[in-house]
Parts: structure tokens; sequence; C-alpha cells
């Protein structure tokens, strides 16, 4: 980043190049209105602060020859008199902020860091640009998987993609097929806890006609028809027992036989899967075969949380802007710097999808291009309605808070399994089974 400070003043302008040097901004300095268009002519800037009143031209008419002149970066203006007039005249020649001497040069700095946030978020959305892939992030987490992806992508390695519900396992995926050799290829997905357990088999491998009631004609499965690109297996960790047996043979013998076929075909599709379930701890519990599990764990993609990577919020936010833009023939330009702090400070524990969501609703209540602070409506969601003593940081899972529901209706009803299921809408049986699977005491 590096800024152009424009002030009369010596003391002003070093005072605030010391100030965002420690911030590891680089800035440069000018004396008056004719000096900063000499700088500005020969070097790039992200933002600009500029004082009102200064001696041969002043803040207002640089403002005004920056906008003629077709500069768009972000500007805010100082002035030591706080006149209402001069602010609504620093505003109407394009500043984004007004600020009144003596000013601490702390927070000028976080409001110069959010201008440039913002605009370079407004630039992103404009442009529309993704270089032909969905998978956003700049932040150190995920540089590290993007290197992965990059020496994983081209190889025939099997990808398991671990992470919690809506950290984006299925853009890995697609990101892992287009950099492919086999990207020409389709990219067939399928989430293995969607399907009904007795349709599930079939889906798969397919069957031939007459192989059970009902099989008029034949069905190709999913794994034929990722012949010669990816196919995704999204949510293994939900995948039947004895249907792992299988899943595991197709991945030592790379052939499959459909239902009620006699003979075998070699399949050539790319497999990668997906859960959001700790695999190793299914494997010590008997849930998940040891044998599949190292299969399919030959090369293992660990997505972090959002709220672990809030640097990449703004990157997201841009995309999801400009996809929603697209869908509801609207025109939202960006976020206010208010705006942009709340997303960052919101704990976001449907992560990526939450995210989306949020954006989604507030370009529809905007009343301008831009996204303001209440139009995010964070109150909202899930994360607000946690109990206050949970830590920010700690997000109930799908299975924490079935968990957490029944023993709190077990508790209302003094152990009565039959009132509790009630209550929760399902059968006494698939209780006494939840009661057995989370360990809950009565």
């Amino acid at each position: 980043m590096r800024v152009l400070i424009c002030d009369d003043e010596e003391n002003i302008r070093n005072l605030m190049k010391r100030f965002l040097s420690m911030e590891g901004i680089e800035a440069d300095a000018a004396e008056n209105g004719l000096s900063a268009q000499r700088y500005m002519r020969e070097n790039p800037y992200d933002a600009l602060l500029v004082d009102l009143r200064m001696p041969g031209m002043d803040g207002l008419s640089l403002l005004k020859w920056m906008r003629d002149e077709g500069f768009r970066m972000p500007a805010i203006m100082i002035s030591a008199h706080g006149d209402v007039s001069d602010a609504v005249a620093a505003l109407k020649q394009g500043a984004q902020d007004y600020i009144v001497k003596p000013f601490d040069p702390e927070e000028v700095v976080i409001r110069i860091k959010g201008l440039v946030e913002s605009q370079n978020l407004r630039n992103m959305v404009e442009s529309g640009k993704d270089g032909g892939s969905t998978f956003i992030g700049e932040s150190a987490e995920m540089a590290a998987i993007k290197r992965i992806i990059a020496k994983t992508a081209p190889s025939s390695a099997t990808v398991l993609i671990t992470g919690e519900s809506g950290t984006g396992k299925e853009v890995v995926a697609r990101e892992i097929h287009r950099l492919s050799s086999v990207s020409s290829g389709p990219f067939v997905a399928i989430n293995i806890g969607g399907v009904p357990e007795n349709l599930l088999e079939s889906e798969l491998f397919g069957y031939e006609k007459g192989a059970f009631t009902g099989a008029v004609q034949r069905k190709t499965g999913l794994f034929e028809l990722a012949a010669g690109g990816t196919l995704f297996l999204d949510e293994i960790g939900d995948m039947p027992p004895a249907l792992q047996v299988k899943i595991l043979r197709v991945l030592q013998e790379r052939k499959i036989t459909r239902l009620g076929g006699t003979s075998s075909m070699p399949i050539n599709a790319r497999i990668v899967a997906a859960t959001n379930k700790e695999l190793e701890k299914q494997v010590r519990e008997g849930k998940f075969r040891e044998d599949l599990f190292y299969r399919l764990n030959v090369v293992r993609i660990e997505l972090p949380p959002l709220r672990e990577r809030k640097s990449d919020i703004p990157l997201l936010a841009a995309y999801i802007i400009s996809k929603y833009n697209r869908i509801m023939g609207m025109r939202i330009s960006g976020f206010t710097p208010e705006a942009l702090e709340a997303l960052k400070g919101h704990s976001f524990c449907g992560n990526v999808r939450e995210l989306e969501n949020i954006i989604e609703r507030a370009m529809i209540f905007a009343d301008s291009d831009v996204i303001d602070a209440d139009d995010l409506d964070l109150r909202n969601t899930l994360d607000a309605g946690r109990s206050a003593a949970a830590p920010p940081s700690e997000c109930l899972t799908l299975r924490d808070a079935e968990r957490e529901a029944i023993i709190r209706s077990l508790h209302r009803w003094e152990g009565n399994r039959t009132r509790a299921a009630e209550e929760l809408g399902i059968s006494r049986r698939t209780l006494i089974t939840k009661i057995q699977e989370y360990g809950i005491e009565i």
C-alpha cells in the first residue's frame, strides 16, 4: 500500500509518515496541491490524505482535479476548522472521509486502511474477474492449500478433503479437476449423505435391466458417467459399512460391476472424496474401514474454517457480490468500511456458506449501491444465538447441536424417551439409537 500525504505543515507530514511506516505502509509527502499533482502523475497511490486549506492549490481544488483526471483513489480531507460547510464541500468533491485537527494519527491510519480495502473490493466487484476459478483466498493458509492443489492436480492420486461444513470442499474438488489432466472430462458429484442407503449402490454402480423389481432398463452409474473425468464423493464419512467394502474394491481393482451384471468393466475416473467428520475417530470406533481410509487418504487437504482466515473475507465478499449482481441484475459496488469490519468480527460458524447467505440478504435490503453494517443483520444468525459462555471461536457442529438438543429434551421430560422423541419429531427407536451413538447417560 502506498499513501500520498498533502499538507502545508511539515510536522503533520512527518507525523503521518512515521505512523504509516510503523504499519508497513509507504508514504510520500507533498506541501501543497501543485506538488501533489506532480507526485500523482509520476507514482501510483492507494489513498490520499489532504489538508483543506493550503497555499497555492488547496485541498478542494486538488480533489476536483483528481476526479477530472480520472484518479479513483479514496481521499481523506483534514481541516483545522471543522465547519459543516467545509465537510459538505469536501464530500461533494469526492472525499470519502473528513477529519478535524488535532487528530489521533493511529485512528487516521485505521481509516486509511479501511478505505483502501473497500476500494480494492469495489474494483474487484466491477472487474468481475476470477481467472476461471472460484477458489478464492490469499491468506497464508489458502496459499499453502493452493500449492498442494497445484502439485496434486496433474497426478491421478486419490484426494481426501476435510473441513467443517461450508468451508468449500466441493470448490476445492472442482479446482483439482480444473487443473488436472482430465479437465476436459466430466466432473460428477454425489453427496453420500443425501442419497437413501437403499439407492446409493445403484446410483454409484448402475444396474442392468431386470436387476430388481422396477429395473425396466439399464442405468449407467456415476463411476461410468465420470469416465475420463473426476468423481467427487462428498460426505464420504456417511457411507454405509456394506458399501465401504465395495468402494474399497473399486479403488484397489479400478473395476466396477453393475447391479445384476456378470462382467466387470474398468473405470478411469479420478476419485476425490470429502468429509466434515473425523475419519480417524470413526476408524477407531469401528464405523469406517481402516483400509478404505488409507486408500482415500493418499493426499490430504484440510480446509481451515473462515474464522481462521478472516483476511480472505474481502476477496470472498467481492466474488459473492459479483455473482449475485449477475444473478439478480443488481449493481452493488461494495461495502462501507464499517460493514467490512463487522464481517471480520463475525465468527462464521457456517463458514463461507454463511457469508454468502448474509451478503445475499444484505444486497436485497440495501438502500444504496453500497452495503452498510446495518444491512448485514448479523444478529439474525446461529452465531448470535449461541450461549454467551461459549468462547467466540467455538462453533457448534450439527452433531454437537443435535446432541445438545437431545440432552435438553430428556432433561425436560425427566428421561422419558417417548415424550422426548415426540418433542424432537423423531421416532423412539431413532432417539434410542442417538442416545447410544452420543453416549448420553440418562
